[in-house]
């Protein structure tokens, strides 16, 4: 695991190679529920930068996640309030927007040849590529953020920080149905990715400098950092991650008890406890979401998701008509967190069975197409030690992928 000290030699030294001293710099950074040394990395920028750059600011690559609270920030980079005014004055922090077109300014549009050579022929359409208007006024722009199996892209990170993370609802739509199209199982976890070739050719309209510090996380901590490019430090990381968050195991099991961490304030969110473990998942099996502390389907797009439910992919494409008129994003998320399966003559037929042991009422699991369980019944001792028996617990699913080993 990397210590302080090496922290500090990776980043100081990349500095001194982007010549990132006297410049307007952005640092774009994830919000909570990604787990990462973001304090540690922040202390060490500051002590870096706050006598050398012209501007320190940090914008929060929500995506489509809620805006964060001043509080929720501090805790994030490990600082006070008062620490804030008195040892950070330079720094200043900002929430993304990504439905405020005020906010928001045009970069160029893929034409619908380039989306239909990008995804392989799965969609041909053109796309605005809009983003945080906020990038203009800054030469540099810096993302520090952990890389993980993912989805959506195949593994997380590096310019995926600009889209979805600071971008508008039109690629964000785009990209997340297109992964929806090829399916999670298939996605997560390959680095080289349609999305990801769309995710790149939409970072290359930026003109500022992208620079970035690619994190790999493990149980025990910060294996590795990589400085470059979105695309060299990602890259890099890809590889180690590919080795250090994807768990092997011999056999699938029927069932699996994934508990969400604490992190992940909602079914959007906790929804990853589903797409890294679908893998191991047998035929006919049953995954269960387990995170008492979940209340909400969506915080922001809970309304929409009420509307559609919870299908397999096919269900949609089945009956595109009827649901083409929804969000890309809203569609992808319903499918990855049902997974897997067939729509055929009008019957849906999932290949596992999805249940929620949360503080989401049984009548709304039902009424999204979602299995019920009331957590109060859960006793962790049920699940825990029992692989041989084909029943698996992981008690903080959510970043770590599981395979079946070929």
């Amino acid at each position: 695991m990397l210590n302080r000290q090496e922290m500090r030699s990776i980043i100081t030294n990349a500095f001194d190679d982007w010549k990132i001293y006297g410049r307007r710099v952005l640092f774009i950074i994830p919000d909570n529920s990604r787990t990462a040394p973001i304090d540690r990395i922040f202390r060490i920028i500051y002590e870096r930068l706050q006598e050398r750059a012209t501007t320190i600011d940090f914008l929060i690559a929500l995506g489509t996640h809620p805006p964060m609270t001043e509080e929720q920030i501090y805790k994030r980079v490990d600082i006070t309030r008062e620490e804030r005014y008195r040892d950070f004055s330079k720094v200043r922090f900002f929430n993304h927007h990504w439905k405020n077109p005020q906010q928001l300014m045009t970069l160029g549009t893929l034409t619908a040849k380039e989306v239909e050579t990008l995804s392989e022929g799965r969609l041909s359409q053109s796309v605005p590529v809009t983003i945080n208007r906020l990038i203009q006024h800054y030469e540099m722009l810096v993302v520090i953020g952990p890389v993980f199996p993912h989805e959506v892209v195949g593994f997380s990170g590096g310019n995926k920080y600009f889209f979805p993370g600071i971008s508008g609802p039109e690629i964000i739509d785009l990209f997340h149905w297109l992964g929806a199209l090829i399916t999670n199982q298939k996605i997560i976890g390959i680095k080289h990715t349609p999305v990801r070739a769309v995710v790149d050719a939409a970072a290359r309209l930026i003109t500022a400098e992208r620079r970035c510090f690619a994190l790999v996380v493990n149980q025990d901590g910060l294996s590795g950092l990589f400085a470059g490019t979105p695309e060299e430090a990602w890259s890099q990381a890809a590889d180690l991650s590919a080795r250090e968050n994807i768990i092997y195991v011999d056999r699938p099991f029927h069932t699996v008890l994934s508990r969400a961490p604490e992190m992940y304030e909602d079914l959007w969110t906790g929804g990853k406890c589903m797409y890294k473990l679908e893998p191991v998942v047998a035929d006919g099996g049953e995954l269960i979401i387990y995170a008492p502390h979940i209340r909400e389907v969506s915080v922001t797009h809970g309304e929409i998701i009420r509307q559609v439910g919870y299908h397999v992919r096919d269900y949609f494409t089945g009956q595109w008509a009827k649901y083409r008129r929804f969000p890309g994003g809203i569609l992808a998320h319903s499918t990855h967190v049902k997974g897997a399966g067939e729509y055929v003559d009008g019957v849906e037929k999932p290949r596992i069975k999805v249940t929620l042991a949360t503080g989401i009422p049984e009548e709304v699991c039902r009424a999204i197409n979602l299995g019920y369980r009331d957590p109060q019944s859960i006793r962790i001792a049920d699940f825990q030690n029992r692989e041989n028996d084909g029943i698996l617990y992981v008690p903080k699913a959510g970043e770590t992928l599981y395979r079946v080993k070929r």
